[in-house]
């Protein structure tokens, strides 16, 4: 079969059954043919993102599509666009990034230039963190379909996305992924992505020298904004105040906005509920804890990223004693590579546990704050999603602190970090239940017993584990 026998207008026919309008108008609208030869198909693309998205999500359709035209299986090739090399030179001209406002991130998951790599490292955006590179599982399927989505139909899809779940678990991975796919798409867009904190910080100076008016501009004329850890947004009126406007600004002009969090909308104890009922009009999405099997994936791609390929038994080990988030993981990894390097060893199994015995012993005999939290809730019995809640009855509000309390004294996490398993709490009110706890524990005899017991009883539980 030649070319000259392919409709192409028929395949698209039939691709177009099987895919969303958005989506055919994205991926399918700039395929040409190229040739087709002893069963073989080649098919021109504009780019090289292009090429790997068509690969990994819709190589099949196009298979199919051509068997119900052709009668034939054909295998598929894709050369790109030769006004499109793999390093163009006019990239980010139509997001340029002008001095004073690095928040513009005009990135993409193709190989850098050294322009574009330097100016990743500027905003930071990671070069890695792109979707391919993301490993899909029960725990973040829905989050991951739904961050997918809104890469290929920004503002269509989901509007807004609020991706939420505890610390490590790849939020930032899929938000910079999602800026990574809309930064290569033609005509290239202008995003914003930047986290809670410097959208506080940029405010703040822009009331202080009196440029609030170059501030919202900046934001409000932008294709997505996109807005990692909004859980941190300043409990101060004017600061809320100000997301709110521009968040309905950004709405109504149908541009697409991406947040995360630590907690879901609801859950968010700084955030007023204006802005909770706006985060809820798209779609919501956790990131759980990933099960084993999405573990062994995880240690798997992320050695692989790194030029290392660990024995299956060294992969084991690390999933089997190293399950609190993908950052733990990814140390482990590290760990492991960097051990080797320095004894000049082949990585196995004796090699790894080397390398983790304080890391794996740790994560043995070391109270989390899950184990705080899951002592708090067994003995006051209250839920767990209680403690990480808005509720603010004596019920919960003093269980909650006690936990605090418990996370402080017991572990080895920042304020920051232990109110980010509390709802997204800021460092503030992580101190202040613990200083009133603390000031509780002078003259409470009934606290100080309770407190001892929960204690003692956490660490046989963790021993028990050894």
């Amino acid at each position: 079969m030649s070319t000259a026998q392919l409709d192409w207008n028929s395949v698209l026919s039939e691709a177009q059954k099987r895919v969303r309008k958005q989506q055919f108008d994205t991926w399918f609208s700039n395929i040409s043919l190229v040739d087709l030869k002893d069963d073989k198909l080649l098919l021109g693309v504009p780019n090289a993102f292009f090429r790997d998205w068509l690969k990994t999500n819709y190589i099949d359709v196009i298979k199919e599509s051509v068997k119900v035209v052709t009668g034939n299986n054909v295998e598929i090739a894709f050369r790109l666009s030769p006004n499109d090399p793999e390093e163009d030179p006019t990239v980010g001209e139509a997001a340029r990034v002008q001095v004073g406002q690095p928040a513009y991130a005009p990135e993409s998951p193709r190989p850098f230039s050294r322009d574009l790599a330097s100016l990743a490292r500027e905003v930071g955006l990671h070069s890695q963190y792109i979707f391919n590179n993301f490993v899909v599982g029960p725990c973040n399927n829905l989050a991951h379909a739904a961050a997918l989505a809104v890469a290929e139909t920004p503002s269509q899809a989901y509007n807004p996305l609020f991706m939420h779940g505890s610390v490590g678990l790849g939020k930032t991975h899929l938000v910079q992924a999602i800026a990574h796919a809309l930064l290569n798409r033609r005509p290239r867009p202008k995003i914003l992505y930047m986290s809670c904190e410097n959208f506080m910080n940029q405010f703040i100076s822009a009331v202080r020298h009196g440029d609030i008016e170059n501030f919202r501009y900046r934001y409000r004329q932008v294709d997505a904004l996109l807005i990692d850890d909004i859980h941190f947004l300043g409990k101060g009126d004017r600061t809320q105040e100000e997301f709110f406007h521009t968040f309905n600004a950004l709405y109504n002009a149908q541009k697409q906005i991406v947040i995360t969090s630590d907690s879901p909308p609801k859950e968010i104890p700084t955030i007023e509920e204006r802005l909770v009922s706006r985060f809820k009009w798209g779609m919501v999405a956790k990131l759980s804890q990933p099960t084993y099997e999405t573990r062994v994936a995880i240690i798997q791609k992320k050695a692989q990223l790194k030029g290392r390929s660990f024995p299956e038994e060294v992969v084991n080990y690390i999933a089997e004693h190293i399950a609190s988030n993908i950052r733990e993981i990814e140390g482990a990894i590290i760990k492991i590579i960097g051990y080797a390097s320095l004894m000049n060893k082949q990585i196995d199994i004796i090699l790894a546990k080397d390398a983790l015995l304080d890391t794996i012993d740790r994560e043995r005999t070391t109270i989390s704050i899950e184990d705080t939290q899951n002592a708090v809730v067994g003995h006051f019995k209250i839920k767990l999603s209680d403690l990480q809640s808005k509720k603010r009855s004596k019920a919960i509000s003093h269980p909650r602190q006690v936990c605090m309390y418990l996370a402080r004294k017991l572990t080895d996490y920042s304020l920051k970090e232990i109110g980010g398993y509390f709802g997204g709490r800021d460092h503030s009110t992580v101190m202040h239940a613990c200083d009133k706890i603390t000031n509780m524990l002078e003259t409470d005899t009934f606290l100080a017993a309770t407190i001892e017991r929960l204690t003692e009883d956490m660490r046989k539980n963790v021993s028990k584990k050894r």
